[in-house]
């Protein structure tokens, strides 16, 4: 029943993001990560009906299908993510628009379930492009932190997300933290808040426990954990703190955006 509630919120999840963002997909072929001219076009096609001039950002992720080991599926989707990631940019796609590029290896499928496996399997060899429109969040609110910034913003990162019931950052999240580390040190005066967030608590609950520590503050280690990564890269600790939330603030997107941290601008 637990499995079955994640992959109903994983589906309304996908609902509510595709309304959020312009989503674009191109498929490969079994064990390919070049493209088809068809597949070729449909990029070319993005890059012409799209203005960059509105466009705050791009995000790429790789996918494969459930055939083959993790890591070798982890290696095939970060080349299908690349080749389409050069075929934008070689035809005129603002590369600085690109934050986010990620190969996220293979879509696992119960054979047993599916009534088509081969076409569940030819949609998961695939390439997302998902555009963000800018300020598409709401007034002073971000996906990724901006050149400059009022009192007040808050940034939502969509790649420092973590695992149920843990306050360990993962790859993804420390590949987002080694770019926002670059920002801040161009950025010097910012100054912020780490907000942690969880899910799945009841409402009697103000926190999650991690499992870690066995501790009901699983949203404070979370904010602490980015807290420490960010210090261990020379940010000075004068310039941040940390606090966790708790459940109190669902973004109502899913489970999974709800294991999340934020920054709130204490100062510019």
């Amino acid at each position: 029943m637990h499995k079955l509630l994640q992959i109903v919120a994983f589906l309304i999840y996908g609902i509510l993001y595709a309304q959020e963002k312009k989503i674009e997909t191109v498929f490969f072929d079994f064990d390919k990560y070049t493209l088809e001219n068809d597949q070729i076009q449909t990029v070319l096609d993005f890059i012409k009906k799209n203005d960059t001039s509105k466009i705050e950002s791009i995000q790429i992720y790789g996918y494969c299908d459930d055939r083959g080991n993790n890591d070798y599926n982890y290696s095939l989707s970060e080349n299908r993510v690349t080749t389409v990631r050069d075929l934008l940019t070689t035809n005129g796609f603002n590369k600085n628009k690109i934050l986010i590029i990620e190969g996220r290896g293979r879509v696992l499928v119960k054979q047993d379930t599916v009534e088509d496996l081969s076409r569940i399997r030819s949609q998961n060899r695939r390439v997302d492009m998902l555009l963000v429109p800018k300020n598409s969040f709401g007034n002073g609110i971000y996906n990724s932190l901006q050149d400059s910034h009022n009192v007040g913003d808050r940034i939502y990162f969509e790649n420092i997300l973590f695992p149920l019931g843990s306050s360990d950052l993962t790859l993804g999240s420390l590949k987002e933290l080694d770019k926002i580390v670059a920002l801040l040190n161009k950025n010097k005066s910012l100054e912020f808040e780490i907000r942690g967030h969880v899910c799945c608590t009841p409402n009697h609950f103000d926190d999650a426990v991690d499992k870690a520590t066995s501790e009901r503050k699983l949203s404070v280690n979370r904010a602490k954990a980015v807290f420490r990564y960010l210090l261990s890269k020379n940010i000075n600790s004068l310039r941040m703190s940390y606090k966790g939330c708790g459940n109190q603030f669902p973004l109502g997107q899913g489970e999974e955006m709800d294991r999340r941290v934020e920054f709130l601008i204490t100062k510019t």
